[in-house]
């Protein structure tokens, strides 16, 4: 009882996942026809296998930061800046798939029977090139690197703080060198991040002349 006490601010995540889960799967299933996001500039970025490493390594890098701050950073402040970070961004990243259906037709033809090749014909048998704006990797992964860049404890130790970046932006870098997301995908996702930082972490005058609404 004392753990589900000491705990129970983490009852969000799990509910909100089985709502994101569910939604995103009606959007990937539904039978519309997406609009085609396409720039010049994406058909100069080659096409990289090895870039799939960063890419997976994504769902452990989101999965730990979540979980360091859920059950052992002392701060619920950072906690909730975090996690309604990702809810809003997230959420919106629904809404905007439901109301512009959308995707890419960047993937190419995959040749070669190495082990990163096989990990990129996996992924693309189990994701679909629609639904991809803003990008959810890119966006999730500033998200998490923010949360850590603003956290006390995680400043005291510029490793940490540097493989922190450096994973980010590997994880970015793959999202287009995959041919997952067009650079409009990336850039969304960053104008995303701007629009949360604004809400849940810059400090405005007039919510500094009052408490901080979680410690």
């Amino acid at each position: 009882m004392n753990l589900l006490k000491k705990y129970k601010h983490t009852w969000i995540i799990p509910v909100y996942g089985i709502f994101y889960l569910t939604a995103f799967q009606y959007l990937e299933q539904r039978d519309v026809r997406p609009h085609i996001i396409h720039m010049k500039i994406d058909d100069y970025i080659p096409f990289c296998e090895y870039f799939i490493v960063p890419y997976l390594l994504w769902f452990a890098y989101i999965a730990v930061t979540v979980l360091y701050f859920s059950l052992f950073n002392d701060s619920k402040r950072e906690f909730y800046q975090l996690i309604f970070t990702l809810g809003v961004g997230m959420t919106l990243f629904l809404v905007i798939s439901y109301i512009y259906p959308n995707g890419q037709d960047l993937r190419p033809k995959l040749t070669g029977d190495s082990i990163f090749i096989e990990l990129v014909r996996h992924l693309y048998r189990i994701d679909t090139p629609t639904n991809i704006l803003p990008s959810i990797h890119v966006f999730n992964s500033v998200a998490c690197c923010t949360a850590v860049f603003k956290n006390a404890k995680a400043r005291k130790h510029p490793v940490l703080l540097g493989g922190t970046l450096l994973l980010t932006i590997l994880i970015i870098m793959a999202t287009v060198f995959l041919k997952q997301h067009t650079l409009v995908d990336v850039v969304a996702a960053f104008a995303l991040n701007v629009f949360c930082y604004q809400m849940f972490y810059k400090e405005h005058p007039a919510r500094q002349k009052q408490p901080a609404f979680v410690k």
